[in-house]
């Protein structure tokens, strides 16, 4: 009996929702035609130039990553590494590090030591062209 109640009370809500849904329609139908220019700058009709353009977006903040290697390891062996382990990685020596930008691939350089500090040398700037391959694989 509880069933039928339940049933019987979700068929009432149903119902009110959509003869509230027939109400609203004419609103909703004369609210895009009212919104269509919200953002007129974005149409591409617009009087800025392009520069002012990408001007907007430079101060977004991405994460930059250097990858020396990787590897996988069993949860038994990283729990005995210790000062002084040594974690073999999948790189040769001497191989250029790949550099991500969240985490999508867009150069390769070597390390170099600069007052002390490392940085890395830009040696080949991966394509637009070829980025958007990789992205579709």
């Amino acid at each position: 009996m509880a069933e039928h109640t339940d049933t019987k009370a979700a068929a009432d809500d149903w119902a009110t929702l959509a003869a509230q849904s027939q109400a609203e329609t004419p609103t909703a139908v004369q609210a895009p035609a009212a919104s269509a220019n919200v953002f007129p700058e974005f149409s591409g009709a617009g009087t800025k130039s392009t520069q002012n353009d990408i001007d907007f977006i430079l101060d977004i903040p991405v994460q930059l990553t250097v990858e020396l290697g990787r590897t996988k390891i069993a949860i038994k062996n990283l729990l005995q590494l210790a000062h002084g382990s040594v974690v073999e990685l999948d790189r040769l020596a001497g191989e250029p590090l790949d550099v991500l930008v969240n985490g999508c691939l867009i150069a390769q350089g070597e390390v170099v030591v600069v007052n002390d500090k490392f940085g890395l040398r830009l040696t080949d700037i991966v394509t637009p062209a070829d980025r958007i391959r990789k992205l579709n694989k």
